[in-house]
């Protein structure tokens, strides 16, 4: 046995899974699903009726939440499909660094500087000419299977 201390980094889901089961033939438009180990909404689900060998299948085609590529997937719909916690929440933006990372003020006061600008030009540029004219932003990260990226931001500087 050593003295050395052990140091474990603690995190807020105490070991939660990523994901859970659902029946496949449950799962709508709208809906979210693990297709090739990737979060995606999906855009549009058929279902195929039962053949000779048994089994209806569903097709889904849904979108990576992250990436915006569109996946495929066929499914016995009496197997279970996993399907991602996905959760959105709002940070006040406070800083963003020359290297593309923001600061970002959290609901208890601390800040999350871990998270890069996003990839997608059109909220990019809403952000950078947001922030650089000094207005109040408020970004919504979307978080699924330890993925975090900024989704959405909203001026809440008000009327001036």
């Amino acid at each position: 046995m050593s003295d050395e201390e052990h140091q474990f980094e603690s995190k807020a889901d105490a070991g939660a899974s990523k994901t859970y089961p659902q029946q496949a033939g449950t799962i709508r438009k709208s809906g979210y699903i693990v297709i090739k180990n990737r979060a995606c909404k999906v855009v549009e689900v058929s279902t195929s009726k039962t053949g000779k060998h048994g089994h209806a299948k569903c097709h889904f085609v849904a979108i990576d939440i992250f990436n915006g590529k569109k996946l495929e997937d066929i499914v016995p719909s009496s197997h279970n499909c996993d399907v991602p916690h996905v959760n959105r929440t709002d940070y006040q933006l406070i800083d963003i660094s020359e290297d593309g990372f923001v600061s970002l003020l959290t609901e208890n006061g601390n800040t999350k500087d871990d998270l890069k600008l996003p990839t997608d030009d059109a909220l990019l540029t809403q952000i950078k000419e947001g922030f650089g004219e000094g207005k109040d932003l408020v970004v919504s990260v979307m978080s699924a299977m330890g993925e975090e990226q900024i989704c959405a931001v909203k001026d809440i500087s008000g009327p001036k």
